[in-house]
């Protein structure tokens, strides 16, 4: 998974899956910052970096938090006669809003409990631990309070806080940029290019991977809203092979500021994992 989505899966889908709207203009709301919250009738709709893996490019609120979490995240990968199974419990992105167009987030991979089964050498290993933790910075460049597209600049580091060989030991970082259209018949779309810096698989040098997605939300029925996803990785290390996957999920909107979501990564190319089904939930407070 890419550095920038270590954790917590990622959205350009909004609270009942439509473009971000809000109650100030900008103009009224830039005097506040982490110290002087954004009075409530002034605050955007909820906005989440989850559940699919485009980002949104709005900020949370300034002086305002946000607590995006999976329950669970399964990951089953089959290849060459090895078979990997993953949970990730309770992943979580916390998100403070420091400005009202910057906001800091910390993505922690609270514990993985990994198996990998190798069925020609008649082996396999079991491995429990913490995962590393990745440190981001979202800055809305328009859009954030108002129009019909909205781009931010996200750049990231991750450190190698992860047990029991579960990361690679190694600083990596990058940079994300999102991108979300309003398209009409309440349609909406989102964009995101990545770039990503990461250790070679043989521990030995660095490399880039560039990482695409495109979104597509619409409301279901009531505060029922779906999308569907194309994300691909193409990687820069030697022997590496692009990776695609189709995302498909559900959000609800339980109350103005909860949001609950399940949704499924399906691999459509032999290097991508092939199934990661997932259910979370967001609060902002």
């Amino acid at each position: 998974m890419p550095v920038g989505q270590a954790a917590a899966q990622s959205s350009a889908v909004e609270g009942k899956s439509s473009v971000a709207t809000t109650a100030g203009s900008a103009k009224e709301k830039n005097g506040y910052d982490l110290f002087h919250p954004t009075p409530p009738e002034l605050m955007r709709e909820l906005s989440t970096d989850r559940p699919d893996t485009t980002e949104s490019p709005y900020t949370v609120d300034a002086g305002h938090f946000q607590w995006e979490m999976d329950f669970a995240v399964f990951t089953l990968e089959r290849e060459d006669g090895v078979r990997s199974r993953t949970w990730n419990i309770a992943p979580i992105n916390f998100k403070v809003g420091l400005t009202n167009n910057a906001d800091l987030q910390l993505i922690f991979d609270s514990y993985i409990h990994e198996r990998v089964e190798d069925h020609r050498a008649r082996v396999a290993e079991t491995t429990d631990g913490v995962g590393d933790l990745t440190t981001r910075m979202k800055i809305n460049l328009w859009g954030n309070d108002g129009g019909t597209t909205a781009i931010a600049i996200m750049p990231f580091v991750k450190a190698p806080t992860s047990s029991h060989r579960l990361g690679n030991d190694a600083v990596e970082g990058g940079v994300i940029f999102p991108l979300a259209v309003e398209l009409p018949g309440e349609w909406n779309m989102g964009l995101q290019t990545e770039v990503d810096f990461r250790r070679n698989e043989s521990n030995r040098g660095d490399h880039a991977e560039f990482i695409s997605s495109i979104t597509f939300s619409h409301d279901i029925a009531g505060e029922l809203g779906g999308y569907a996803e194309f994300f691909g990785n193409l990687s820069a290390d030697r022997g590496s092979r692009w990776e695609g996957t189709v995302d498909l999920g559900l959000t609800y909107a339980l109350a103005k500021n909860i949001q609950l979501d399940a949704g499924c990564n399906i691999g459509i190319t032999q290097s991508a994992d092939d199934l990661q089904p997932f259910t979370g939930i967001s609060l902002r407070f």
